[in-house]
């Protein structure tokens, strides 16, 4: 079509350039034109590599999910999906019918615990939840149906682990796919796909973009046709990830490695703080001695754990509330991985949709936090918990 002038609305490619950019650029185009139907064909089918519109795929995308598929050795390239639980979905929804069964870890993510207990069962897919730690439970748990197993490596928010070794072994001889949520741990800490996982998903979300300004998914599976459908029904549905969310991801990322270690250095030196302040309960990290699953952290961690800290306060939601006032300078936001610190209360955001009852079982009470740990000084922010725990306590 042309303008009044005559010209053509839409011009010819890009400027030709010898040189390349060295920062990604951000590629926002929907559609991406073909010189000819043959052309487009052989896109599709594989005979050329190009894009065709971007709910099928873009350059961003692309850029990000291999930088993640090499961090986890991913047998396939993975895929980027608008979000953590966009992921979880693809898995959920994507793979299972009518009749199937699933199992998952009875400590998973709020959300993913509703998808469990709501959403598989009103489309006729039964599901059971145990603890992935206890290979017995697991065991117990399974029925002829089941198709999928699904569990976290260090649960959010309690920072129990599951025995990924032995639940590989376990799905693999009834013929079920073991589904890991690698978020909390990351690749830094523990690759799935070395341990016998045969799918592997992470809110992006999280660590690994890394400054609370994008919301991303991937998931990747062992098998290519087990990853052809999972790619193919998160284009059908629309989960695509935004191009600039990508771009956002893409940088995130190049800083992934030293924003990790530091952050965990931080979080040893905030766990072993906290056990020394009076009016704290309990806390738990994977990195203290102390930790319930230590053998199994031995075995599968390696000495890199995470940056999450959980621990509960004496008291109620009063000196929750309290506490949270008093901690100056952080956020109290249903959020981690961020660059700063972050507060997160399990009993009014991720789990609020437990009963008091489900959620005392998991060992969450209204004085329980789960705490994403940034890159403060680990001094200073020790002593911004020492104030604020303070502050609970007079109470």
């Amino acid at each position: 079509m042309k303008n009044e002038k005559g010209s053509i609305v839409r011009p010819d490619a890009l400027p030709a350039s010898a040189s390349r950019p060295v920062v990604t650029p951000l590629s926002p185009s929907v559609v991406y034109a073909s010189e000819t139907p043959d052309m487009l064909d052989q896109q599709y089918e594989g005979g050329l590599q190009g894009y065709t519109y971007s709910r099928e795929g873009h350059p961003n995308a692309d850029v990000a999910g291999r930088r993640i598929d090499r961090m986890e050795g991913a047998p396939h390239p993975g895929v980027m999906t608008s979000s953590g639980m966009a992921a979880v979905s693809a898995v959920l929804l994507g793979l299972t019918k009518a009749g199937d069964h699933v199992i998952g870890g009875n400590q998973l993510y709020g959300r993913s615990l509703r998808m469990m207990a709501e959403d598989l069962p009103r489309l006729g897919v039964e599901t059971s939840m145990a603890d992935p730690g206890d290979i017995d439970a697991m065991r117990a748990a399974l029925r002829p149906e089941t198709r999928i197993i699904l569990v976290e490596v260090v649960s959010n928010p309690t920072l129990r682990v599951a025995d990924i070794r032995a639940l590989a072994e376990l799905a693999r001889e009834n013929g079920v796919l073991l589904v890991v949520d690698n978020t909390f741990t990351t690749p830094r800490a523990f690759r799935p796909f070395e341990f016998g996982a045969d799918i592997v998903l992470h809110s992006v979300t999280k660590l690994l973009a890394g400054h609370s300004d994008v919301m991303l998914g991937w998931v990747a599976a062992r098998d290519a046709a087990l990853n052809d459908r999972l790619r193919v029904f998160t284009v059908t549905t629309g989960m695509t990830a935004s191009p600039f969310d990508c771009w956002l991801a893409e940088r995130g990322m190049l800083s992934f490695d030293l924003r990790f270690d530091r952050a965990q250095a931080t979080a040893t030196a905030l766990a072993d703080h906290l056990t020394t302040l009076r009016g704290v309960k309990r806390v738990l990290y994977p990195g203290r001695a102390d930790h319930p699953d230590r053998a199994l952290l031995d075995e599968l961690l390696g000495g890199r754990f995470c940056n999450m800290v959980s621990f509960e306060l004496d008291g109620g939601r009063a000196e929750a509330n309290a506490f949270t006032r008093a901690a100056e300078g952080l956020s109290f936001a249903p959020t981690l991985g961020d660059v700063g610190t972050t507060i997160s209360h399990p009993a009014s955001s991720s789990h609020r949709a437990l009963t008091a009852e489900k959620r005392a079982a998991l060992g969450m009470s209204e004085g329980f936090f789960r705490i994403s740990v940034g890159l403060e000084d680990p001094d200073t922010l020790c002593q911004v918990f020492s104030d604020a725990v303070a502050a609970a306590g007079a109470i």
